[in-house]
């Protein structure tokens, strides 16, 4: 299980969005082809309006992987009523592969945090067998644990996040 020094449970995305569970994957997510994903660190929207490469770094070809990508701090995060908000779903990425491998069901989806600093998390998860995801209704009030357990997917095996806030003007510059 996840320790308390944990960036996944000091941020509450363990707790807010999924269960304790123990890494067992490799997870890189890089955007523009630079700017990888740590946990905790901040990312201007701006760095973020293209979808990122998702490099799925265990398994092998005969295992399959889907990904998501939520807002958990929907409206903003001191009252998140709307909680979560879907970005992006792509499932059956093969492992030791990237996300271009892997099939889109619902597209990625730009961050647009309009109050406060939100939290945008990638979950990995493994699949059972291939071909077996359905795509949720909406994109709003989603729920990755909800989506997880309708679709047998279980506990995350990867998950990494990154901060964002609205860009003012004078923060573009």
């Amino acid at each position: 299980m996840a320790r308390m020094s944990d960036p996944l449970i000091v941020s509450r995305v363990i707790g807010d969005v999924v269960d304790s569970f123990c890494s067992t994957v490799k997870m890189t997510v890089t955007y523009n082809s630079n700017k990888q994903v740590y946990n905790g660190h901040e990312l201007f929207p701006s760095v973020v309006t293209i979808k990122p490469k998702i490099e799925v770094e265990g398994g092998d070809m005969r295992s399959f992987f889907t990904l998501i990508m939520t807002d958990p701090d929907v409206p903003g995060p001191s009252d998140p009523y709307l909680r979560e908000h879907l970005h992006w779903i792509v499932t059956d990425i093969p492992g030791t592969t990237d996300s271009t491998f892997g099939r889109e069901i619902v597209n990625y989806e730009m961050p647009r945090p309009n109050i406060g600093i939100h939290r945008f998390v990638f979950l990995l998860f493994k699949q059972k067998r291939r071909q077996t995801i359905s795509p949720p209704s909406s994109r709003d009030r989603f729920s990755t644990r909800n989506f997880a357990q309708e679709n047998e997917l279980g506990l995350p095996v990867a998950a990494v996040f990154f901060n964002a806030q609205r860009e003012t003007a004078a923060r573009k510059r």
